[in-house]
């Protein structure tokens, strides 16, 4: 295929607001799925993302395409999780592309997911098509939407596009524009290959396969490549495009997405954002963007039954071959036994494991408070760094304790500020800025009249962005989000830096003695409360 032919583009968009259904709808009108074959969600293999409708190991598909102008095109789809957890996977994906859908529910309108998005795309200088999308539905609200995105983003009305990802309606005018907006990709054919690693999967005959985006130069089966960040090197053992299954060819060219079988037993040897090249002509630099992942949020993770102790083992590193971000090690606790430290980049991941674990693998779990790492400055000088309270030193070694922080964006309905004001100020977060993004009262449709059951589509919406410690929202804090809301409020968050915090260490006592796995880091205010 020629280079020219070939556009690399992701969809973006906040749950729910109808991503793997446009998936579906792309590969289904693209006839890249036969009908006989085709499911709902095709792209969301895990029965989990399925279930919750959210996507959480990015998938890619090559969809072929003859556009109005009668040139076949090979449109190369990347379906990317929406959740600030996977930001460091979404970016990296975005890197593989050149341009971006930008979905938008017709009936819900921009969400705080939606913005985080739209500004990482932006870093990444992608071409944007805004897509409001659930038009079919009698709640829909376009022109409100339309307002949204133009004070948002500055997008005039001419560039959005309406379609119904459910019916079909709209969607080949979308692939129409996305072969006449979005680029071809460049990079130089002739020069050593660079291919960014946007996922990885770990299969037992093929050892660990790399999802990858060609950036320049060009990959055949069986030649040697070496990983740039770590120097590992490997025969390819296979190389191909997903349809969206594994489909079998001889290589891949400058500007095409694939995957490469490397025949490595290491899932870590393989990192998100490294950059593949081949060992006998290496690339000089690595691409741009590569930052090997941290957990942000820990907990112990104990069997129920002790003896199911080497089951969990099991199970753990199952799925750590298919997951890199998680990292666990042996803890042992007075009162609970046998279990595991585990580290995860977010409270959703956390919740996904978790349930894998006792879905999956039958077993029966404990899980302590979730808790998050500190940098700890000890009196002489030492820093180390804390993820268990229960390993905090004493009182008389510590100088400092620096906690991580957040930047948090909630948008809601403009009449729930107060509350909103009220609870991210009892959590210590710190106001940064306020903006309205639209408003609705005189909009007109049926949608916006009083007495339809709808009081939060009169209200104009608001963007509130707040610093707050990471600790303060890990537990409690969207559940009473959404109550002082009445569910209308969106979050998310990123991370920004460690500040020095007055921190204490509590206890809880059990018949007089402290238990363990009951001991959580907290500001000396709280604990006195």
């Amino acid at each position: 295929m020629p280079q020219d032919h070939v556009r690399n583009f992701c969809i973006i968009a906040h749950i729910d607001h109808g991503k793997s259904t446009l998936a579906d709808r792309l590969i289904e009108l693209t006839g890249t799925v036969s009908a006989r074959n085709m499911t709902e969600q095709h792209l969301d293999t895990m029965e989990l993302e399925r279930e919750r409708g959210i996507t959480i190991k990015a998938q890619a598909v090559r969809l072929q395409y003859t556009a109005a102008d009668g040139i076949d095109y090979q449109l190369n789809l990347i379906d990317t999780p929406g959740h600030v957890d996977f930001s460091y996977e979404v970016s990296r994906s975005l890197a593989a592309c050149e341009g971006a859908l930008l979905l938008v529910d017709a009936t819900q309108g921009i969400q705080a997911q939606t913005l985080a998005n739209v500004y990482l795309a932006l870093e990444h200088d992608l071409e944007i098509i805004p897509v409001i999308n659930k038009l079919d539905l009698p709640a829909a609200q376009r022109e409100r939407v339309l307002i949204e995105l133009e004070q948002a983003f500055g997008y005039k009305q001419e560039e959005v596009l309406g379609i119904s990802a459910k019916t079909g309606d709209g969607v080949r005018e979308l692939l129409e524009q996305v072969v006449i907006r979005v680029a071809a990709p460049g990079g130089d054919a002739d020069a050593p290959l660079r291919a960014l690693i946007f996922d990885s999967k770990y299969d037992q005959y093929k050892g660990v396969i790399a999802y990858v985006r060609a950036m320049h130069g060009s990959l055949k089966s069986g030649e040697r490549i070496r990983l740039m960040s770590t120097g590992v090197e490997a025969d390819v053992l296979e190389t191909g495009f997903f349809s969206p299954v594994m489909e079998k060819t001889g290589g891949l060219q400058t500007g095409e997405v694939g995957y490469v079988a490397t025949g490595l037993k290491d899932v870590k040897a393989v990192r998100v954002g490294d950059t593949m090249t081949l060992a006998a002509n290496p690339a000089a630099e690595p691409l741009p963007g590569y930052t090997p992942q941290r957990p942000m949020v820990f907990t112990g993770i104990f069997p129920t039954e002790a003896e199911d102790y080497p089951e969990l083992r099991d199970a753990l590193d199952k799925l750590q071959l298919n997951d890199a971000a998680l990292v666990f090690e042996p803890e042992s606790s007075a009162a609970l036994g046998f279990g595991f430290r585990c580290g995860f980049l977010g409270l959703l991941h956390m919740d996904i494991v978790q349930e894998r674990l006792e879905r999956e693998y039958g077993l029966g779990l404990i899980a302590t408070a979730p808790s998050v790492s500190y940098e700890v400055l000890l009196k002489d000088g030492e820093i180390i760094t804390i993820d268990n309270p229960s390993k905090l030193p004493d009182n008389n070694q510590l100088a400092e304790i620096y906690e991580p922080w957040v930047n948090i964006t909630i948008v809601s309905p403009s009449r729930y500020i107060g509350p909103i004001m009220e609870l991210v100020t009892a959590k210590r977060g710190e106001y940064k800025k306020m903006e309205y993004l639209e408003s609705t009262s005189d909009s007109g449709g049926s949608a916006n009249k009083p007495g339809n059951g709808d009081t939060s589509t009169r209200d104009s919406r608001v963007m509130l962005e707040y610093d707050i410690p990471l600790s303060e929202i890990l537990v409690e804090f969207h559940d009473k989000l959404k109550s002082v809301t009445q569910g209308y409020a969106s979050m998310d968050y990123s991370m920004i830096d460690g500040r020095a915090a007055d921190l204490v260490k509590l206890d809880v006592l059990v018949n007089h003695e402290p238990v363990d796995a009951l001991s959580m880091i907290t500001h000396r205010g709280e604990a006195a409360a």
